[in-house]
C-alpha cells in the first residue's frame, strides 16, 4: 500500500475532527513522517530550520503571499505553528530539503488553521531555489501522503487572485476550480479542488 494507507482507516472519528490518532504518537509526541522524491526531503520542521523562515519572512517581496512580511519574533510562531499543527491536526507542514547540498528551501503541506472552512496544500519556495519545480515536486509527494495515508479523495488549496505562480501550480497538478469564496482575513479566493487517483 503507498504510503502506509491506514488499512482499517483506524479511529475514524479521530482523523474525520483532524486529531492525530494513539498509535501515530510515542511518548506523547506525533510521529512527522520524511517524505522522499528525486530531489527533495521532506522532512518534520525543527529549530534549526529557524533562519530560514526568518529571512524568508523578512522578505517583503518573497513572503507577501505568505502573510509577510514578518519581524523575527512573529516568523519564529510560524515555525513553531508548523510544527505543532502535526500535534493537533494529524498533517502539518513538512520542511523542505534539497537532497543534494543538504539545505532547506521552503515548506509544504496540508493546514486547517482554526476558523478557516477547509484542509488546504501550501507551500513557499526561497526565493533562489524558485522555478526549478521543486513546488512541483514537494506538492506531488504531499499530497500522495494526504490520499494515501489519510484516507481523503479530495484535497483543496486556495489562492490570492494575484499569486499567478500558484495558480499555475495547481493547474499543473490537475486543481480544478470548484468556487470562490471570503476567508476569515477578509480576502475572496478560488477554492482548487485537487482529486486523489
Amino acid at each position: 500500500m503507498r504510503h502506509g494507507r491506514l488499512a482499517d482507516k483506524r479511529e475514524s472519528h479521530a482523523q474525520a475532527i483532524g486529531v492525530a490518532s494513539r498509535d501515530e504518537r510515542v511518548g506523547g509526541a506525533m510521529l512527522i513522517p520524511e517524505l522522499h522524491s528525486q530531489r527533495l526531503l521532506l522532512r518534520a520542521p525543527a529549530g534549526a530550520d529557524f533562519p530560514v523562515y526568518r529571512n524568508f519572512y523578512a522578505d517583503a517581496e518573497a513572503s507577501r503571499f505568505y502573510g509577510g512580511p514578518l519581524s523575527p519574533d512573529l516568523a519564529w510562531r510560524k515555525l513553531a505553528y508548523d510544527l505543532g499543527h502535526w500535534a493537533l491536526r494529524g498533517f502539518g507542514m513538512w520542511s523542505v530539503v534539497e537532497r543534494a547540498t543538504g539545505n532547506m528551501i521552503g515548506s509544504c503541506g496540508i493546514v486547517w488553521a482554526e476558523g478557516w472552512p477547509r484542509h488546504e496544500l501550501t507551500w513557499w519556495i526561497t526565493p533562489a531555489c524558485r522555478r526549478q519545480g521543486y513546488a512541483f515536486e514537494a506538492s506531488r509527494e504531499a499530497l500522495a501522503w494526504a490520499c494515501d495515508s489519510l484516507g481523503w479523495s479530495e484535497i483543496e488549496t486556495h489562492m490570492n487572485d494575484e499569486n499567478a505562480p500558484a495558480r499555475a501550480l495547481a493547474q499543473k497538478l490537475g486543481g480544478v476550480v470548484t468556487g470562490r469564496m471570503r476567508f476569515p482575513d477578509g480576502l475572496v479566493r478560488s477554492i482548487y479542488s485537487l482529486r486523489c487517483p
